[in-house]
């Protein structure tokens, strides 16, 4: 289980941090969804940020465990060979670099004790790269062009989530996976991660609005306000935040 235990979160610019987590504790269980929401500015990237580990997020006080492991002083790049996943919600371009490149290598990373991609390439995962394309809507071309440069956001999307399935994580943190995307999109996605959840994997996923949460039941919710905790519960709560909004939910815990 991944667990968040009374953390709080200062982001840094210019050497400052500003507060922006209080004492926020919330579990993901394996093979479930979590579903934090909350309104803008509520802080619900900076928790999914700050348990990955990213640089520019101090975890000032408590602590993330995964499955009874300590990570709170392990870089981005140990969170993520322990399994945790972050996806992105304006997944950036890296020029230079083809998506089959890096889905290769971090496959080798994962699955091959650290070798390079000249020297494992698999080829059935090479040949799953292509179906798992397909299946999620993305054409196999991509996979020959640099990430995310020249994608569009529902293409980004696709890519971003094309690394998930490949790489199964034990955790997957999903930042407004369904912004930027059309109806179909949003099935897409939403099927996606229903399958990685059936697979296993612990889903804590963020948005502000309900629309995915019409494709994929979550089996808990929180609901994240200024900063700290403001209400918790099941689809019901989804619900309730569709029909009344979120100020009317304030202080509920």
């Amino acid at each position: 289980m991944l667990e968040i235990d009374g953390i709080s979160v200062d982001v840094l610019k210019d050497g400052n941090g500003r507060r922006v987590l209080e004492g926020v504790s919330l579990s993901v269980k394996p093979g479930k969804v979590h579903a934090l929401m909350g309104p803008n500015g509520s802080g619900k990237s900076t928790l999914l940020y700050a348990v990955a580990g990213h640089p520019g997020y101090r975890m000032a006080a408590g602590r993330v465990t995964m499955d009874g492991e300590d990570l709170s002083t392990m870089s981005p790049e140990e969170r993520a060979l322990k399994g945790i996943l972050l996806g992105f919600q304006n997944p950036v371009e890296l020029p230079g670099v083809r998506l089959s490149a890096l889905l290769l290598v971090s496959y080798n990373k994962r699955n091959g004790g650290g070798r390079t991609m000249l020297e494992v390439r698999d080829p059935k995962f090479i040949s799953k790269m292509r179906e798992t394309a397909r299946s999620l809507g993305l054409d196999p071309e991509f996979l020959n062009r640099e990430v995310n440069v020249g994608f569009s956001g529902g293409e980004r999307k696709r890519a971003e989530l094309l690394q998930a399935v490949l790489l199964r994580p034990k955790y997957l943190l999903l930042d407004e996976p369904d912004s930027g995307l059309d109806v179909d999109g949003v099935r897409t996605v939403a099927q996606a991660v229903k399958d990685l959840a059936a697979a296993g994997a612990g889903v804590l996923l963020v948005t502000h609005y309900t629309r995915i949460l019409h494709h994929v039941v979550p089996d808990e919710v929180t609901l994240l306000v200024d900063g700290r905790i403001a209400g918790r519960g099941g689809p019901e709560l989804a619900e309730s935040i569709e029909r009344n909004g979120y100020a009317s939910l304030r202080g509920r815990s």
